[in-house]
């Protein structure tokens, strides 16, 4: 039976960031191969913005396009779900759900996360669609419309703010917050945002159509959109398999830590895109993957230098000379 093939690279995640890493990478001579588990997080959004020369394009037309051009440049696609990976003898081993296995040099992780949505009525069926979350997504669409913040943390008063900058109709949902300091309502009132206490318990739709809010009191508040803050679920059987822990930071909200350019603390392994950063734009998230693949690439040019010397004294002087 031949030796299983190492790729130089395995990538976990078929997103903007893990195809744009693997491009980079085939582009560099390097063999590798992409495991995609075809649930991108943007995939229920219409469109893709903030990405020049792809303004409106669906995400599911731009991620084929990529997986196009890996395949064009000689790397592999392998539609699958990793649950583990460890390494021996320098050797990666990741494993699939379906039991196959693929062995690699290096390993870049651009898996994302899932989004765990506030527990209100109406939101989860609603997401991506009248339901939101980016003002840089978001925001030229629904300018000048009537835009609902839920507060689930005081960080939603910036939200609030921010969603200003398009429309004069904005109502902010206090939700979660008990109370807001007299700074943040001095603020939102200078903004003329409508503040509305209580909790609230359900979203109105008619045809379709998100038509307002209610608040557990049963009073009624009119709004097109809803923004609301997803909180970022990264937890991966395969970050717990390398040992790999995930911080909590206020701006970035629970991510896989990495250095600038995308190295974890687990030798050998990579890390790029939303898993590293949830607040990172698919352009942002495929920027991080070429940094880390040119990263990647560099490592193991250095490694396979350093075997070439090691070789070639091994040649100039053999063991029987050395006796």
């Amino acid at each position: 039976m031949a030796p299983k093939k190492i790729y130089d690279v395995v990538v976990v995640g078929g997103g903007a960031a893990g195809l744009s890493a693997a491009v980079t990478l085939c582009r560099a001579l390097r063999s590798v191969v992409v495991i995609d588990a075809g649930e991108p997080r943007n995939g229920r959004s219409p469109e893709v913005h903030g990405f020049l020369a792809h303004e409106g394009l669906p995400p599911g037309e731009l991620l084929a396009a990529g997986r196009a051009e890996v395949r064009a440049y000689g790397g592999e696609i392998l539609q699958g779900r990793a649950v583990a990976a460890r390494k021996e003898a320098g050797i990666f081993i990741t494993e699939l759900q379906d039991r196959r296995s693929l062995r690699s040099r290096r390993l870049l992780i651009a898996s994302g996360f899932e989004d765990e949505l506030p527990e209100v009525t109406g939101i989860k069926e609603r997401w991506g669609r009248d339901v939101l979350h980016c003002p840089y997504c978001h925001g030229w669409e629904i300018r000048d419309r009537a835009i609902g913040i839920l507060a689930t943390e005081p960080a939603a008063v910036q939200e609030a703010l921010l969603f200003r900058q398009w429309s004069g109709n904005v109502t902010f949902f206090q939700h979660l917050l008990e109370d807001l300091d007299s700074g943040d309502r001095e603020q939102l009132e200078a903004r003329s945002i409508r503040v509305v206490k209580g909790r609230v318990a359900a979203l109105e739709i008619s045809q379709d159509t998100l038509r307002g809010l209610r608040v557990a009191s049963g009073q009624s508040v009119a709004c097109d959109y809803l923004v609301v803050k997803p909180t970022a679920r990264t937890e991966s059987p395969v970050l717990q398999s390398l040992g790999l822990q995930q911080a909590d930071c206020a701006a970035q909200g629970r991510h896989l830590g990495a250095d600038p350019n995308g190295l974890t603390t687990a030798a050998g392994v990579w890390a790029a895109g939303n898993i590293c950063d949830p607040t990172a734009e698919v352009i942002t998230a495929a920027s991080a993957g070429v940094k880390a693949a040119t990263a990647i690439n560099a490592d193991l040019v250095d490694e396979d230098t350093r075997l070439a010397v090691e070789a070639a004294k091994r040649a100039a002087f053999p063991p029987a000379v050395l006796s």
